[in-house]
């Protein structure tokens, strides 16, 4: 993200005295561009210029060569000799470019660098080195170490370098004390990767008077007649053969020559510190000016060697088996669809390869140390070629990034003007007055932009000349007005601003989001208003199975080969009647689930391999049932409200979504300590819970154990149940399949079920429950144990024992089951704590008794025997 400092920004803007990067992220933030970060220096000083008196070389045993010197660092600074007099420290310098008589900079004991590196006399190579030369590495200037910083070299004018004295603070000098502006920009505002862009949008925001540099630079563009046979710095051809959705890649090509350039030229100091500042390496100074102007104008630009090049230039899609090896020694297969920038070597139109346009350059061309005329590029290519081919071989660039964003197609003369002004006066190079400008750019067609749509969709009530205002100092030229309906032509460096829409979010933006009232919209209640009865019962499944202590989780429907494999579920059944995705998020899960627990066991799996034993989680979402013999699901136009037929058509192809729950528990279901008692989760902690969630909603549930043939694969073929309502199977409870467990990692008698919520909920009838009131008269309690056939259900004889007690019965608990070589083969003892109780009367002995007998008598038709 763009760098902000202050001191370039007073180029271009009035900036006020004071101003702090706190405040002016403030004043950015107000126009829509975030701070991201405010840099301050990780250097403390001392941090000194010194002048080198000495520097003495002395070989070492190790084969180095190290000079210790005595550097002059002020008298303020200075060491102190026995007569009490300021001398030169000493210092031991392995650099190979030290040398006596050059101004260096000196880190001072005390001094903290980069990576809290803390400099301190100390001794080395026989020497007591009180301070530190520093390179550009050590400051974090830059990435060079391969010799000390001298000052000299470093960009000064001579009368600057003269004033440069012993002990002056260098921080300061070379703005090391300074902090930086990190902005967030949005993609659609590409404009604010330069300093004219963000001075424009502190303008927007403060009122401060902005003056475009670009205006002045296009009074001293060369104008040459646009005739056939005037002479150009070089020729240029666009040849586009494979457009993107017809966009030609390169509508604007400009070419501009700079001859007798000085090779080795120095960069200036000022232009090298932005740059640093910028988070850029200086490099040479035909580089670093064509990056200079790409950071304070926003056009990328190129600079080549103009002896090398051999017109014509081409600008053309690259064609099959073509490579390129680019400045960064990676060679790249080429794609059609990558836009290049070639040259003509022997009358071959476009065979050699100078870059990829927009992206990164190659190796042939580039301006060197011996280079003395220079070619700058300065284009407009389309955004989409740019991003793709910087995305197909993971080059971005600081150009790519921009111009993906898109560039002003105005721009190209002023950024050649500047550029090849910096390079005349710092690089004595004379600029041509005959550039090639190849511009087959399109004007831009005018909005028709009504008034009244600010107020209907900002909701600011603005009056013609305040809108008029806003829009003209953006840079859009505005015409009519009088009728409310203007026509609007955005500027050039506003590519996004191409609706009505844009230009109603660029007045709310400039005008302030911060004074757009607050109305609460007007919302007309008619019928049936709030939660839908299957969104609360959705509400107390979840809350039911929050209350018993599971944890909720949502995980992405999509699974795979390998869930059905872990599930044991036979994928040539299943994968006919499963939705897949055209173009899924992962090549090895391409279909939407049919069940929730593939994929909550994927939770499940995570959070046991991240160390945590005792997992106990449900999700509740919706599966996918495919239906192969649904209608194909018809393609509809666009901006077209689609008629009733066509929505029933989609519906009737789309798959059924029904809403399902499901848990898994693991590891402990009680735990009380050290001293306590521990128990495993099994089967009957997940059979508790899908009661739980069946007593809440009101639903009346049986579990029905099948045989273990007709078990489903993934389920304990013993421990395992169908939750039937209202005569259909709804959903399974009981415990995972041991295949299932080893395949997931799970420990065994991992417990689950899962219950398709929309059948259950078509099985509640949603009436107020009638409560019965209160008996004031006393209980009668009862232990009825009955040993029945293995065959008999709990469930069977509950029932029959609440039929044969009818009305009186209050309560119904299962408290024993005993199975044992005293009750015989087959049998089984269910023991039940019944209680009786009248609404209007006190029971006697008599009619426990009557009760107690009933009971008996119907027990014994399911043959259950009441025991002694």
């Amino acid at each position: 993200m763009p760098m902000v400092d202050i001191d370039w920004l007073r180029d271009d803007v009035e900036v006020p005295q004071g101003l702090t990067y706190e405040q002016l992220a403030k004043d950015l933030v107000r126009v829509g561009l975030e701070e991201e970060e405010i840099h301050t220096s990780q250097l403390t000083g001392p941090i000194v210029i010194g002048y080198v008196v000495d520097a003495t070389p002395e070989p070492q045993k190790n084969g180095k060569t190290i000079n210790w010197c005595h550097v002059d660092v002020g008298d303020e600074y200075n060491d102190v000799d026995e007569n009490g007099n300021k001398v030169p420290r000493g210092i031991v310098c392995g650099a190979p470019n030290m040398k006596a008589g050059e101004k260096v900079v000196v880190t001072l004991p005390g001094a903290v660098l980069p990576g809290d590196f803390r400099i301190e006399p100390r001794k080395t190579y026989g020497h007591i080195s009180d301070g530190m030369c520093a390179s550009e590495r050590e400051l974090g200037l830059g990435d060079s170490h391969d010799g000390i910083i001298l000052l000299r070299d470093y960009g000064f004018t001579p009368e600057e370098y003269d004033s440069l004295k012993p002990g002056d603070d260098a921080m300061h000098m070379l703005h090391l004390d300074q902090p930086i502006l990190e902005i967030n920009v949005t993609p659609d505002r590409g404009y604010a990767f330069s300093y004219r862009g963000i001075a424009r949008e502190f303008h927007n925001s403060t009122g401060a008077k902005f003056t475009d540099p670009v205006v002045a630079l296009n009074e001293r563009v060369p104008h040459v007649e646009n005739t056939g046979d005037a002479k150009r710095d070089v020729d240029v051809i666009i040849d586009d053969d494979n457009p993107i959705h017809g966009v030609v890649g390169c509508d604007r090509y400009y070419a501009r020559a700079v001859h007798g350039y000085q090779p080795g030229s120095t960069t200036p100091n000022w232009m090298r510190r932005r740059l640093t500042r910028a988070g850029m390496r200086s490099l040479s100074l035909p580089v670093d000016v064509t990056n200079y102007v790409m950071l304070d104008l926003g056009q990328p630009m190129h600079a080549y060697d103009l002896d090398k090049i051999e017109g014509p230039i081409v600008v053309r899609r690259a064609k099959v088996g073509e490579k390129l090896t680019t400045l960064d020694g990676k060679e790249h297969d080429l794609d059609p669809e990558d836009l290049l920038i070639t040259d003509s070597p022997n009358g071959q139109q476009g065979s050699r390869i100078l870059g990829i346009a927009g992206v990164m350059g190659g190796m042939y061309g580039e301006v060197t140390d011996e280079t003395t005329n220079i070619l700058l590029e300065a284009a407009h290519f389309d955004p989409i070629t740019i991003a793709r081919s910087a995305r197909r071989h993971k080059i971005p660039s600081e150009a790519s990034r921009r111009f993906e964003r898109g560039v002003d197609d105005k721009l190209q003369p002023a950024a050649a003007q500047m550029a090849s002004e910096l390079l005349e006066k710092y690089g004595e190079a004379t600029p041509s007055l005959t550039p090639e400008d190849v511009d087959t750019t399109k004007r831009r067609t005018p909005i028709v932009f009504k008034a009244s749509e600010v107020k209907r969709l900002a909701g600011l009530d603005l009056d013609l000349n305040e809108i008029n205002g806003i829009l003209t100092d953006i840079g859009c030229v505005v015409g009519g007005g009088g009728n409310g309906e203007f026509t609007v032509t955005p500027p050039s460096w506003r590519p996004d601003l191409t609706e009505a829409c844009d230009l109603v979010e660029e007045i709310a933006r400039i005008y302030g989001y911060d004074r757009i009232p607050t109305r609460v919209p007007h919302a007309p209640v008619e019928g049936h208003v709030g939660l839908t009865a299957d969104q609360k019962h959705k509400r107390q499944v979840a809350n039911e199975l929050a209350e018993y202590g599971l944890v909720e989780t949502l995980s992405y429907p999509f699974v795979g080969p390998a869930d059905y494999k872990a599930f044991m579920i036979d994928t040539d059944k299943v994968e006919p009647v499963s939705v897949q995705i055209v173009n899924p998020l992962a090549d090895d899960r391409p279909f939407l689930r049919r069940e929730l627990l593939l994929t909550l066991a994927q939770t499940v799996r995570r959070n046991l391999r991240r160390g945590i034993e005792n997992v106990s989680c449900y999700e509740i979402g919706h599966v996918y049932l495919a239906d192969p013999n649904a209608p194909a699901i018809p393609a509809l136009p666009g901006a077209v409200k689609p008629t009733d037929e066509q929505l029933a058509a989609l519906d009737a192809g789309l798959p059924e979504q029904p809403l399902h729950v499901a848990a898994i528990m693991t590891g402990l279901a009680e735990d009380d300590g050290w001293l306590g008692d521990k128990r495993a989760v099994d089967w009957s902690d997940a059979v508790e819970a899908a009661r739980r969630v069946a007593k809440r909603l009101g639903a009346d549930i049986v579990l029905d154990q099948p045989k273990a043939e007709d078990v489903p694969a993934q389920w304990h073929p013993g421990r395992a149940a169908r939750i039937v309502a209202a005569g259909e199977t709804v959903g399974f409870v009981g415990e995972l399949h041991p295949k299932v467990d080893d395949e997931l990692g799970f420990p065994h008698h991992t417990a689950a079920f899962e219950i398709d919520l929309t059948a259950l909920f078509a099985t509640l009838s949603d009436k107020p429950v009638q409560a019965k009131p209160i008996s004031t008269f006393p209980p009668v309690k009862q232990d009825l144990a009955f040993t029945m056939p293995d065959s008999l259900t709990a469930h069977e004889l509950e029932e029959a024992i609440r039929q044969a007690a009818g009305d009186v019965l209050e309560s119904i608990e299962l408290f024993d089951v005993y199975e044992g070589d005293q009750l015989g083969e087959g049998k089984k003892s269910l023991a039940y704590a019944v209680t009786f109780r009248a609404p209007d009367r006190t029971l006697t002995s008599e009619d426990s008794e009557a009760i107690r007998a009933r009971i008996v008598e119907r027990a014994a038709t399911l043959g259950a025997q009441l025991r002694a």
